[in-house]
């Protein structure tokens, strides 16, 4: 479902991201492919260096779908960016992914708090991530962040994933699959 990085991805990733419902919500928009290929090799040498951690979404074929990041890391903490290509939207894709890469985040990387900042425009993200049992509105219980990325205007709502919750979360799901 989720792999690292790979330049030979580029080209299929880049024209899910130009289209009309993609495009306007990602995080690093690039309008040609050679500035995908360019930024991607500049994300991987990034992730390398412990500033970020990103990784593209697949679907059950191995078809590259989307890319999922993990940006702005300090002190355990970090943003989460998502997108998924429009052929894919509505078919679960995106909840899957975020399981699969908070999991390694809170499991493997030291991460204690995932935020996430959605456009209050973008209507689809924000219904998706408030169906998330773990994921809860974060504006008042965090009025400073909430400010600083929202400078010019209010744009952003803000989101948050503490570890404990989603662990929690998670071993109840997997308890109750397994009686």
């Amino acid at each position: 479902m989720l792999k690292k990085r790979e330049l030979h991805e580029c080209q299929s990733l880049h024209s899910l991201m130009m289209d009309p419902a993609v495009f306007p919500y990602v995080r690093y928009a690039c309008q040609s492919q050679e500035e995908f290929m360019f930024l991607t090799r500049q994300l991987i040498a990034e992730e390398e260096q412990g500033a970020l951690i990103s990784r593209t979404i697949l679907s059950e074929t191995g078809t590259a779908i989307g890319t999922i990041d993990l940006y702005h890391i300090v002190n355990h903490t970090g943003f989460l960016a998502t997108w998924i290509g429009v052929p894919y939207f509505g078919q679960g894709y995106s909840q899957r992914a975020k399981s699969a890469f908070l999991t390694e985040l809170f499991l493997e990387h030291d991460i204690q708090t995932v935020f996430m900042k959605i456009r209050k425009q973008n209507v689809r993200s924000r219904k998706a991530v408030e169906k998330l049992p773990y994921v809860f509105y974060s504006n008042d219980l965090y009025p400073e962040m909430t400010q600083a990325i929202n400078v010019e205007q209010p744009i952003y709502d803000l989101y948050h994933v503490e570890r404990s919750v989603f662990l929690e979360c998670h071993m109840d799901v997997h308890h109750s699959l397994a009686t």
